[in-house]
């Protein structure tokens, strides 16, 4: 029976739907027995004839097994039992008794007696119910108990006794049906610590790590309100000592109906890792600025653009101009922002190129926007390097003819968004920037009346085409993970703080300014390759590879924010600089660049890079065939 018990409920194996209908029908004649039983207060079993139990239990059995196999409640998994399966139980009996009371009620009026007596119909009835509600969520239980010993079970620990802790341990008690199981505690206030939680001890932040190897922990799950980046990154590398993976509890607001469920519970992104605490920004100071002016966002429909658009929603603006070539992002944009319930008159979309100057010039003419945000642009660096012709024609020539239709149309505030790689550029990418900046801010000193403002930033986390989401679809596909240099290092910041900066750069600035953001510690990207790999639950070297590549043509091994001979002034701000770079003379730059831009059909991608080279002295190629354009210069 107990080998039995164990291959046909305890297993994965199904009971057949024919025993667990006979187990239903022997409770209803076991409590239709007791029934009797109580009904003669279990001293004169002669009172009832021989007949008369067989109309009682034939009537009850009969009933009892048509609206069972009529509603078919033995069809159901037992180990699944559920509060709809225990109800369908009460309301079949109910209905069954019922039923008896009625037919004892047309018996009494053609026979003058009781087909069942009215107290063995009330006692089946309760006993019935209960024994047989009682016999499934036995059967669950002991399932769910057995299956959750015989399969792993994983511990957990949960970081942070407070609410969010507590509310986490009963998430996991009342969802996991057992895989998971807390294990403790770990708290940083001195008042929780040896005291406890349920079964649970509260321990130490100190004892993280020996609780994590003498408990055989496999998930520590953080559940703090607004941890700290810091804290957050402390915990993770700790865990990742031990194979120990690291969860993040949600922000309560985004809880179902309030309540926090053990699915929201989810995997630190490496994304989250590399966050920096928010820096606190004045935002009354942009709405003063954007206040009911017209803007224009050029590149609006990608990563760093489309952010600065949802950014500038907060704000009472007058009307936003989205300008982007790329139609399928910029669908998806509008659709976004209807989805934000934005009002639709206060922005509009144009699919165009900012190259294309009649194009760029009907859009001035007809919007006069007051302020414009200059996010486009081509930015990755391999492909720049192959095609110099592009770099100069979009990051030169289109950043040209916006900025000289700003001075023709009156636009008060002029935003250009650069990159660290205009910083003592080695690839084409980073000099075309770098141009770019000294045209803009030369123009802007020529012509006070509009502001021209630039900000600098590196890496953007989730940017289109960024090394992070490469490396999170080269793990999905088991590798190997590509690092063009075991010593390659970067800057990263996310793309709300990039946007941040854009936007008070355009607030704070006076004119002929260079924004540089706070980056923090630049990232040895081998590091962040294995940390990826960890996260992932991957193991290098055995579950997948990590190869290099080399450095690919004009790609920097450390990047820089500042040039050698350049220094910073500090602001209001302790993230946000102004870095002092070398002044030019407009009319000098202005022949140079159009000499440039004349040379974009010329097919000659040597003679460009050479003339870019004379632009930006600094301009020194790296792993690339111009390189020779700065040994020329050197015999010379």
């Amino acid at each position: 029976m107990r080998k039995f018990l164990f291959d046909k409920v305890l297993s994965n194996k199904t009971m057949p739907n024919w025993i667990i209908l006979l187990c239903d029908l022997f409770i209803v004649a076991f409590a239709t027995f007791l029934a009797v039983l109580f009904r003669i207060n279990f001293k004169n079993p002669a009172k009832f004839y021989d007949t008369d139990l067989v109309i009682i239990f034939g009537t009850i059995l009969a009933v009892r097994c048509i609206s069972y196999l009529i509603f078919r409640p033995h069809t159901r998994l037992l180990r699944y039992t559920g509060t709809r399966d225990l109800m369908l139980f009460f309301w079949l009996h109910l209905f069954g008794s019922i039923f008896f009371c009625l037919l004892n009620l047309l018996f009494l009026i053609f026979t003058k007696c009781y087909i069942i007596p009215f107290s063995i119909v009330l006692l089946e009835f309760i006993v019935s119910t209960f024994i047989v509600i009682f016999y499934r969520l036995f059967v669950r239980s002991i399932y769910w108990e057995y299956s959750t010993s015989a399969r792993r079970t994983y511990n957990v620990l949960i970081y942070g006794a407070g609410f969010f802790g507590v509310t986490t341990e009963r998430s996991i008690s009342r969802e996991s049906n057992g895989k998971y199981k807390v294990v403790g505690f770990i708290d940083e206030d001195p008042q929780k610590i040896g005291k406890r939680i349920g079964k649970q001890t509260i321990y130490g932040n100190d004892e993280l790590q020996e609780i994590i190897e003498k408990k055989e922990v496999n998930f520590v799950i953080i559940a703090i309100n607004n941890i700290s980046n810091e804290k957050r990154n402390a915990i993770t590398d700790t865990c990742l000592q031990y194979n120990a993976k690291t969860l993040l509890v949600p922000p309560m607001e985004r809880w179902i109906n309030g309540e926090l469920s053990f699915k929201q519970i989810k995997k630190i992104k490496i994304e989250e890792l590399l966050e920096r605490d928010p820096i606190k920004l004045n935002d009354t100071q942009i709405q003063k600025d954007v206040f009911d002016k017209t803007i224009l966002v050029t590149g609006a429909a990608g990563s760093i653009g489309s952010e600065i658009v949802r950014q500038l929603l907060k704000y009472d603006f007058k009307q936003l101009i989205m300008i982007d070539n790329s139609e399928s992002p910029m669908y998806y944009l509008e659709l976004d922002l209807q989805e934000q319930k934005s009002d639709a008159k206060r922005y509009e979309a144009y699919l165009g190129d900012i190259c294309d100057a009649e194009f760029m010039e009907e859009i001035f003419k007809k919007h006069k926007p007051n302020i414009v945000y200059h996010a486009a642009a081509y930015k990755h660096v391999p492909l720049m390097e192959r095609n110099p012709m592009q770099a100069v024609r979009v990051n030169v020539k289109g950043s040209k003819i916006l900025a000289d239709l700003s001075i023709q149309y009156g636009v008060s505030k002029f935003i250009m968004v650069s990159t660290d790689k205009a910083v003592n550029p080695t690839n084409v990418m980073g000099a075309s920037k770098r141009i770019a900046e000294i045209y803009v801010q030369s123009l802007g000193k020529e012509n006070p009346q509009c502001k021209f403002i630039t900000t600098r930033f590196g890496n953007v986390l989730g940017s289109n085409g960024s090394i992070i989401p490469l490396f999170r679809q080269q793990i999905e596909k088991g590798g190997p993970v590509t690092i063009t240099h075991p010593e390659v290092t970067r800057y990263f910041m996310t793309i709300p703080e990039a946007c941040d900066l854009v936007l008070h750069a355009g607030a704070m600035g006076n004119g002929g300014e260079i924004y540089i953001f706070d980056m923090g510690e630049s990232v040895k990207i081998l590091d962040l390759a294995k940390k990826m790999i960890s996260l992932s639950g991957l193991v290098l070297g055995k579950d997948i590879q990590i190869v290099f590549t080399k450095l690919r043509p004009g790609e920097k091994l450390f990047e820089e924010l500042l040039a050698t001979k350049e220094n910073t002034v500090e602001t209001k701000n302790k993230k946000i600089k102004i870095a002092k770079v070398r002044e030019y003379d407009f009319n000098e730059i202005l022949t140079k660049i159009e000499d440039l831009i004349s040379l974009i059909n010329c097919n000659n991608n040597m003679e460009i890079v050479k003339q870019m080279k004379n632009l930006v002295p600094e301009f020194k190629s790296q792993n690339s065939i111009y390189k020779t354009l700065d040994e020329t210069d050197t015999d010379e």
